[in-house]
């Protein structure tokens, strides 16, 4: 590959949120992976990848952090900018950090107007249930795309941990009703990471949004992926 030179897709078509609507509907299942940087960015978009997560992984694959926690939004920004000015295709989701909307509704909108203007990112991707309903609403008065996050929530690792989540019957119905209000009150799309498979399935057929799944089987409407585990860069 030349420098300025485009992988060729056949998929050329611009990915906003309505044709990953039209994908669910068609059952066209979803591309989505990491990306941090304008060289990994540019080889992921001209590879047809429809969805470029700007992942708060970036804290861990980046910078070497133990967690997601410690990444700034300035740093979220930058990363955004690098991904930005590589893509032509894929829609752009940009991860909201830790401490960037949590408790406060009108920090929520800040950030995510932050992201947006400066970073030229698509949508934002927030992480929680009921108890971030209202930054979503706000954020979404702004007319920003917004992507829910349900089930392993890295943000909150101290709380729950690196471990599988809704695998009772409680845990599963109630992560059902966040995932079905998060739906309700606007959301394109929800990724549910590190669930029992048989609920990733159900709720990819029952909810009209598109479910991303990370660890939750193979049912769901699309597949996320941190692009340095896929090329096996992560250390063990």
């Amino acid at each position: 590959m030349v420098p300025g030179e485009r992988l060729v897709s056949s998929r050329a078509k611009k990915v906003t949120t309505h044709v990953l609507q039209e994908m669910k509907r068609t059952g066209e299942k979803i591309a989505m992976l990491t990306a941090y940087d304008y060289s990994l960015a540019r080889l992921v978009d001209g590879a047809g990848v429809d969805v470029i997560l700007v992942g708060d992984s970036a804290s861990n694959v980046m910078a070497g952090n133990d967690t997601t926690v410690p990444i700034t939004l300035d740093h979220m920004i930058y990363h955004a900018q690098c991904v930005v000015n590589a893509v032509d295709r894929a829609l752009v989701v940009v991860d909201m950090p830790f401490g960037s909307y949590q408790g406060d509704s009108k920090l929520a909108l800040k950030s995510a107007i932050r992201i947006m203007k400066e970073s030229g990112g698509h949508a934002v991707k927030i992480e929680g249930g009921k108890e971030i309903v209202d930054s979503i609403k706000r954020i979404l008065t702004a007319g920003i795309p917004v992507m829910g996050h349900l089930g392993l929530t890295p943000q909150s690792v101290h709380q729950l941990g690196y471990r599988r989540q809704a695998t009772d019957p409680v845990a599963q119905e109630r992560l059902w009703q966040r995932a079905l209000e998060l739906e309700q009150t606007g959301c394109f799309a929800l990724v549910l990471e590190h669930v029992p498979a048989e609920l990733a399935t159900r709720l990819s057929s029952e909810l009209s949004v598109p479910v991303i799944g990370i660890g939750a089987g193979e049912g769901c409407d699309g597949q996320v992926r941190v692009s340095a585990d896929l090329l096996g860069l992560t250390p063990q």
